[in-house]
């Protein structure tokens, strides 16, 4: 990307964005297009890359970890903020071609930018501790991706992904809520998580037939427990692998009885007869204490 004449005087231009003729003629360039073994939808619009790049609240200094960057739309809205990003890319190709697209389009935040060819649920260590997690997630590895740079990476501060709208609903809901399980409890161990708004279809090449939200989680302390991490984890998993079963059933494998899970769940004051979905995420962590500290064996 060039200087500007005018009048006389040079002007730098801001970084250039891409638009969807530019993200087709750049695929075209590379012999490639989305695949979807890797769960790519390229996000095609400036405005939505800007809006993302926004609500993140990174900045000048900002150490930022993108995942499955693409072709570089959200990289660039990232990099204009002033930023350090580093974007993980599974797909060869694409990982090849971003620090052309970085250098060609945003010249002056070149020295600011690193690419790992990697698939992100291997990714152990970064060229520098990141403070956000900011990205366009495959919509297949969503969950298990965020987890992982949130238990490999405490320094993590923000993570704001865009997902599909029913992942995000589930990462976001609470205890009680229809679309609470999984990912909502073990999301609460890390963060505190909102909904932050959707993302219209038409803005992804190609278009998905499901729809996109965007969802912010900011770290807070894990609940304080005896227990480990993995421990309470199960807890969670056995709790929600037979959702309609009471907990005194659903953890009566882990517990080595029925008798054993009651136990436990009385220990922790919880009823026997309470289903997974009423449970905090400090509820999975006393009874996971209890199970731990004698009632595996009663």
């Amino acid at each position: 990307m060039g200087s500007l004449r005018v009048r006389g005087l040079v002007l730098t231009p801001v970084a250039s964005l891409l638009g969807p003729t530019d993200i087709r003629l750049l695929a075209q360039s590379l012999d490639t297009a989305p695949h979807k073994k890797w769960g790519q939808n390229f996000v095609v619009d400036a405005g939505t890359v800007r809006r993302i790049a926004r609500l993140s609240g990174v900045g000048p200094g900002d150490r930022v970890v993108e995942v499955g960057p693409g072709l570089g739309s959200l990289t660039l809205a990232l990099l204009e903020t002033g930023a350090h990003v580093t974007a993980v890319e599974i797909d060869p190709v694409l990982a090849g071609a971003l620090p052309s697209t970085i250098a060609e389009r945003a010249p002056e935040d070149a020295e600011r930018f690193d690419v790992i060819h990697q698939d992100a649920l291997r990714v152990e260590e970064l060229p520098s501790p990141p403070r956000a997690l900011v990205a366009n997630l495959p919509y297949n590895v969503s969950v298990p991706v965020i987890l992982h740079f949130l238990e490999t990476f405490p320094t993590l501060e923000r993570v704001l992904v865009m997902v599909q709208a029913e992942v995000a609903d589930r990462l976001a809901a609470p205890p009680g809520s229809r679309t609470y399980g999984v990912p909502s409890a073990k999301a609460a161990w890390y963060c505190d998580v909102r909904r932050a708004g959707d993302v219209g279809r038409a803005v992804f090449w190609p278009v998905p037939r499901v729809d996109s939200r965007l969802v912010l989680m900011e770290r807070r302390d894990a609940p304080s427990t005896t227990a480990s991490r993995e421990q309470v984890f199960a807890v969670v998993d056995a709790a929600f692998s037979q959702r309609r079963k009471a907990l005194r059933g659903a953890l009566s494998g882990i517990a080595g009885s029925a008798a054993a899970a009651e136990s436990a769940l009385r220990a922790a004051g919880i009823e026997p007869l309470t289903r997974g979905e009423q449970l905090t995420i400090e509820d999975f962590s006393h009874i996971a204490e209890a199970l731990a500290s004698g009632s595996l064996g009663s």
